[in-house]
């Protein structure tokens, strides 16, 4: 014999609001954010409907719950939109990779660091790869060496994050913003 299902009920998401609210008595705040003492829930729901808003939970963990006379649309819209902008306001942080050779021209080294450089005034972190290719591998000081003038060159804007380490057929940095 098979057992029953259960039935999940499906969780509502922001505040308690109306009926949802469960408890016998609540602290009120009216509509023009006055406080109305301690209701019965039944009569801050007919008070709130009294004046065609929504009785919503603010503060569910108080004794007794504090309760507003509100307009739940409003609230919820608002809420979103203060969600959004703190999105807005977050900055994620990128890890840019520039790749090195040992025997790199001047030219080429100059063009590089100042993408460095713009990357590191973005506030970005910067992972500089020296990446050696057949007997290159017999001489990885010349490498080091320019990893540790890409470090010098930059000690006053950067901090180094992970010093260069030898990872199979390249060495690899890590500069993070100061």
């Amino acid at each position: 014999m098979r057992r029953p299902m259960r039935v999940v009920q499906p969780q509502k998401d922001g505040p308690r609001a109306n009926n949802d609210i469960n408890v016998p008595e609540v602290q009120l705040i009216g509509a023009e954010g006055e406080n109305l003492g301690v209701v019965r829930t039944s009569e801050a729901i007919a008070m709130a409907e009294d004046v065609g808003m929504d009785l919503v939970e603010v503060s569910p963990n108080a004794k007794p719950p504090v309760c507003k006379i509100l307009d739940l649309g409003k609230y919820k819209y608002s809420a979103q939109k203060k969600a959004a902008e703190a999105r807005k306001k977050q900055k994620v942080i990128d890890v840019k990779e520039i790749k090195l050779r040992p025997n790199i021209d001047q030219h080429d080294y100059d063009v590089k660091m100042r993408s460095v450089e713009k990357f590191l005034g973005e506030g970005d972190k910067v992972k500089v790869t020296m990446r050696f290719r057949g007997r290159e591998m017999a001489h990885q000081e010349i490498g080091l060496e320019l990893l540790n003038k890409v470090r010098d060159q930059f000690e006053e804007i950067s901090k180094v994050e992970s010093t260069p380490r030898a990872e199979g057929r390249q060495m690899v940095m890590v500069l993070a913003p100061r």
